[in-house]
């Protein structure tokens, strides 16, 4: 890595991999600075980051906080709120966003941040769930990197490098299983939220972890992989990998296969991002050991059992808004179940329901896509309801 100072600007910062990335750039003060954030409702985190990194650029979810925070700091910082503020950050001047936050909400702020030619990290799979042909065609007009940050996405664009892919077979995408993989769908009916926040691997936050437990987080990686790699839905499979110790795998033309593996740590991928091309210690990272761990095991990926997985590829293939309508109605039936409004399988009937519902458009605009997002939400909301 070069050794000038990387400025980076943080979408999510008070969030799981918000904070992993705060572990990183406080590892190593003199080569990265905050320079931005965006922030949720965690004013008393927010504080703390302020204090210590000392970001020129704030922004918060709710106007309240904004005016709160206003008042205590100094005009040294500049503080904003809302969808404007998220936007505001993420082309705050840097050298890269690293868009952490969870849900559609990301996309505007990636595709106006891919405008300002800075290099793009992207955690928020949504975005590219959501708009992919959008967001894709922008990279690829201002020449912008888009660095992948999902476990996964950075385990094949590590496995990519130096190769050809024109070359590629397939695309192997592994998964623990979650929460509830050792459950019958007939033991599923009746799973409380506490026991689906339980992941056995990873350490996340709320909506990932259920979407992880209904397999929906690796349908939404399935859809993002195609778009990151511009490989057909045909050649990209899933493996079940309880360990979560490869994190995916490329399969070449010549049968080779070459994967990536670790301990499950996002702030493995998260650095890889910041420090690409190069490598960088990874400060107080637990080691592999293979002898210790002794056996890894995999299983073919039940359909069947896990259905989100299932409307999640075909979606993808289906393409254009259809993709927009998964995600919405997925977002909308996770919020309902966290508040204990459904059940468990709940969630996949839902988004099913709004599937079965939409007819797709192959190639929508940006206001399309965000007129059928807001639809969807209403919809998925009054069944409910």
């Amino acid at each position: 890595m070069k050794k000038e100072m990387k400025y980076i600007s943080l979408l999510g910062a008070t969030g799981s991999i918000g904070t992993q990335t705060l572990d990183v750039i406080r590892a190593y003060p003199d080569k990265f600075h905050l320079k931005a954030i965006s922030v949720g409702r965690n004013m008393e985190l927010t504080r703390k980051i302020i204090k210590e990194f000392k970001p020129e650029f704030v922004s918060v979810q709710y106007k309240d906080d904004y005016e709160q925070l206003r008042k205590e700091y100094s005009s040294d910082i500049t503080f904003s709120y809302g969808e404007e503020g998220l936007i505001e950050a993420a082309v705050y001047p840097s050298d890269l966003l690293l868009n952490a936050v969870i849900g559609s909400i990301g996309l505007h702020p990636t595709l106006m941040a891919i405008q300002t030619k800075k290099q793009v990290a992207i955690a928020n799979k949504e975005t590219l769930v959501t708009a992919g042909h959008l967001v894709m065609a922008a990279a690829k007009e201002h020449q912008v990197d888009l660095l992948p940050v999902d476990s996964e996405h950075s385990a094949i664009f590590q496995c990519l490098q130096g190769e050809k892919k024109s070359q590629i077979d397939r695309l192997i995408l592994t998964a623990s299983g979650g929460s509830f993989r050792s459950l019958s769908r007939d033991q599923l009916q009746h799973v409380t939220v506490e026991d689906a926040l339980k992941h056995p691997n990873w350490s996340m936050g709320a909506k990932l972890t259920i979407d992880s437990a209904t397999m929906m987080n690796k349908g939404l990686e399935v859809i993002e992989a195609h778009w990151l790699f511009g490989i057909p839905y045909e050649q990209i499979d899933v493996l079940l990998h309880h360990e979560s110790i490869i994190h995916s795998m490329v399969e070449f033309q010549d049968s080779s296969v070459i994967a990536q593996l670790g301990t499950p740590d996002m702030r493995v991928p998260i650095q890889y991002a910041l420090t690409y091309p190069d490598r960088m210690p990874l400060k107080q990272a637990k080691k592999l050991h293979l002898a210790e761990i002794g056996k890894l095991h995999f299983e073919e990926m039940d359909l069947e059992r896990f259905y989100c997985l299932q409307l999640a590829f075909e979606a993808g293939k289906e393409g254009g808004t259809t993709a927009t309508v998964l995600n919405a109605a997925n977002e909308v039936a996770v919020q309902a179940f966290l508040q204990k409004r459904i059940s468990f399988l709940q969630i996949e009937s839902l988004i099913e329901a709004a599937l079965n519902r939409h007819q797709g458009i192959k190639q929508p605009d940006l206001e399309t896509i965000s007129a059928v997002d807001q639809e969807t939400r209403v919809y998925v909301g009054s069944l409910i309801d």
